[in-house]
């Protein structure tokens, strides 16, 4: 664990440089509004250890996939998430000499991500090898209200010289992704331009075809003075810049205004690009940098009054619940059915792809709670659209006859991942796409949904796993072989309880949707089971696999097991592995990893998350005592789970210490990885950590349910959610729980097993 930030309810802090870990400070510093993001770079040069990184959403490149021995299905290409052109670059000189943080005295540094109104502010004090002292002020956004732009005010001042500043405004599309092989290049110039104050890098991917049109206009000030000179201009491939030479005296402040745009063919006409970026920049910066900050304020202000929660007595806690949904917030806004939740989203560029299970098992309850109903809905409509792809992708392994085998990693529909063991094996993943229909569905009350597009998703999938399964003569039973799941830790295994239970689910799930949209939608039900050719055979088929479906158990213990032959491995918890070793994913082989009894992150316990109602608290109880300890929580998507499942069983001290892990796993550097980039599908888990595990939500028959506890190292916690019509207001203190409708209409729920109706715009005390 890293602790060099500083603690604030609304800040992420560095109050002095730490060069060692500037990496791990980028991505947590990172910024983004769902259309364009980057890591939190410094806009001047800076010779030291850096990951420059920007990101536009819905590009990508598909890397060819290179293996010496091919195997049928494997997939095609690995998709990168493309680092794009860096917009915000400034060189500064004073005389001839370059600021470089890596090669100055620095004085007095301080860094904060303000979350509470979306930006960037940082303050240095420098001294330069001559002996000339700066200091320097930096505010950067990108914009949610203007979303495919971003604004910089730089502005540096001269302490104890008189002499020239010499200004090169620049955007450098000649970059790479960290990940490239053989440090290949994946952009093509189409046009760069450089005129008066306003330059840009007209790009293009090699092979996908996007186009990208990254602009910068430049405002000058010096002291309260705007200076009305047109810089000196240079393009060069894939670059251009603008360039001031500004002669100060000691004590003056010259303030650098640059106003940039990210403009994609993904949502302009290409032949409009470069015109409709000149007009884009010319609003912005008429606009001013003070009114988008004003902007930017007011917009995550409206998106704070909604998702917020508050902590009381905590100030760590806060920090870090806080930071998770700021990054949620900047990563996906649901309002492109045609993007998602990449893993990194725009902090960084590890695991490629933008859709992985995580948006359907973590992200999905989130966005129900704290968004319009239409951002949860997108997400599925998104897995719809690529619906054709999936059956494809099952076809590639042998599959027929509309089975559909979701990809695992995604961009457009097909499988770019590039693992083995992910690609063919990790299948759980078509379960967690049905379960979220299933989710969206009870939450909403969208049941039309389930005609309209959700039938289609579940009658593939549920024919992915009767094909998937076979008959076991020896067993007297289904089994389903070959498989990994969530515990990626243990690869090709046979009877993964988690896969064969959430299969099971599936079709019994498919069978109960069949039923309702024969009887409340008949000719539209008619429409649909014609389009995907369903017979009824195949009702006794799901029947017959659902009777009779093998899971590995341990009747001694009364558990549950991960997969055949679990209990062959040596059981030692995770506390005797000697110290140094851990993360074991960075210190020991792949080998022993896979022979070892531990697991990356809950795979039973992950089934009875979702599955709580099936199974009694004491089954639920013999499991989590046995598997937590053998659980190294190597996956940003674990704590979570851990920590709902312990909060259930009353396990109160183990569910905060996984709250802590989860809330803070970026900003502490846990998995010694966060320098890649930051976890965010797993930042939704962070918040079902407070909601679902001590607040204690769930819905059952329709009605919401709540029984929270209250940390003991905390005096209040307060969430809202929307829950169909009404708006929640939810507070546990110490004298009990306070809950508040926002809408008009009255609400009936359960709390702690008794029932409450609430009267519009009222609020009860419990």
């Amino acid at each position: 664990m890293k602790q060099y930030l500083k603690l604030d309810e609304w800040k992420i802090i560095e109050d002095q440089f730490h060069p060692e870990y500037n990496e791990i400070t980028e991505s947590i510093f990172s910024l983004g509004n769902g259309r364009m993001g980057q890591r939190g770079s410094f806009e001047e040069t800076y010779s030291g250890k850096s990951l420059q990184g920007n990101y536009v959403a819905g590009v990508y490149y598909p890397d060819k996939t290179r293996v010496g021995w091919w195997k049928n299905g494997y997939p095609e290409y690995f998709a990168k998430v493309l680092n794009a052109a860096n917009w915000n670059g400034l060189e500064i000189k004073i005389g001839d000499e370059i600021v470089d943080l890596n090669h100055c005295k620095i004085n007095a540094f301080y860094r904060e991500l303000n979350m509470k109104e979306g930006y960037i502010l940082r303050t240095c004090s420098i001294n330069l090898a001559s002996g000339k002292s700066i200091e320097i002020k930096s505010i950067r956004l990108n914009s949610m209200a203007d979303d495919e732009s971003g604004a910089i005010s730089y502005q540096v001042k001269a302490l104890n010289f008189t002499d020239t500043i010499q200004v090169k405004a620049f955007v450098d599309g000649d970059i790479k992704n960290k990940d490239s092989n053989y440090d290949e290049k994946f952009w093509d110039e189409v046009q760069v331009g450089a005129s008066e104050n306003t330059s840009f890098v007209w790009s293009k991917t090699k092979k996908t075809g996007f186009e990208v049109v990254t602009g910068q206009q430049i405002q000058l000030k010096l002291n309260d003075k705007k200076l009305s000179i047109d810089a000196q201009t240079a393009t060069r491939e894939k670059y251009s810049e603008l360039n001031y030479q500004i002669p100060v005296q000691e004590g003056d402040t010259l303030t650098i205004f640059k106003y940039a745009v990210n403009l994609s063919s993904e949502n302009h006409p290409k032949d409009d690009l470069l015109t409709r970026a000149q007009a884009y920049l010319k609003r912005i910066s008429q606009k001013g940098f003070e009114k988008m900050l004003e902007e930017q304020a007011a917009a995550w202000a409206a998106k704070w009054a909604i998702n917020d929660i508050v902590i009381k007595g905590d100030v760590s806690a806060q920090q870090g619940i806080r930071f998770n949904i700021f990054q949620l917030n900047q990563t996906y806004t649901g309002a492109d059915d045609r993007l998602n939740i990449g893993p990194k989203g725009f902090t960084g560029e590890k695991y490629g792809g933008s859709t992985y299970w995580d948006t359907e098992a973590y992200c999905i309850p989130f966005y129900l709670s704290t968004a319009p109903q239409e951002v949860s809905k997108n997400l599925l409509i998104y897995r719809w659209k690529q619906l054709d792809r999936a059956i494809e992708n099952a076809g590639k392994l042998g599959f027929n006859q509309g089975a559909a085998l979701y990809p695992m990693v995604t961009m457009n529909g097909e499988e770019c991942h590039n693992e083995w063991e992910i690609t063919f094996e990790e299948i759980h993943r078509n379960g967690a796409i049905a379960y979220a229909i299933k989710d969206y569905v009870d939450y909403t009350n969208d049941r039309k949904h389930l005609v309209e597009y959700g039938w289609e998703v579940l009658i593939g999938i549920a024919r992915f796993w009767a094909q998937r399964v076979n008959w076991s003569e020896n067993q007297q039973k289904y089994v389903m072989l070959g498989v990994t799941g969530p515990n990626e830790y243990e690869n090709n295994v046979n009877n993964n309880f988690y896969t064969n239970y959430f299969a099971v689910w599936c079709l019994k799930y498919t069978l109960e949707v069949l039923k309702e949209i024969q009887e409340n939608y008949p000719n539209e039900a008619k429409d649909k089971l014609s389009k995907t050719s369903f017979v009824s055979s195949e009702i006794e088929q799901f029947q017959h696999i659902i009777q009779n479906m093998y899971f590995p158990r341990d009747e001694k213990r009364g558990i549950y097991l991960q997969q055949d032959g679990f209990l062959d491995k040596v059981i030692a918890p995770v506390d005797t592995i000697p110290a140094g070793q851990r993360p074991i994913n960075q210190n020991w082989s792949w080998d022993r990893i896979l022979r070892s009894c531990y697991i990356k992150q809950a795979d039973v316990l992950q089934g009875m998350y979702f599955f709580e109602n099936d199974f009694t608290k004491d089954e639920i109880e013999r499991n989590y005592d046995f598997y937590e300890p053998l659980t190294v929580h190597e996956s940003s998507l674990s704590p979570c789970v851990h920590n709902i499942l312990a909060a259930k069983l009353g396990k109160e001290d183990k569910s905060y210490e996984f709250y802590t892990r989860a809330a803070r796993l970026d900003l502490d550097d846990y998995n010694n990885d966060t320098e890649d980039g930051c976890h965010i599908t797993s930042m939704a888990g962070t918040w079902m950590s407070i909601v679902k595990g001590f607040g204690g939500m769930t819905l059952v028959d329709h009605q919401l349910n709540f029984d929270p506890f209250l940390p003991k190292q905390w005096n209040e916690y307060a969430f809202k959610i929307n829950f169909r019509a009404n708006q929640l207001a939810i507070k546990i203190h110490k004298q009990g729980i306070e809950i508040e409708n926002l809408s008009e209409q009255p609400i009936t729920l359960q709390v702690k097993g008794k029932s409450y109706t609430i009267a519009g715009n009222s609020k009860q005390a419990i």
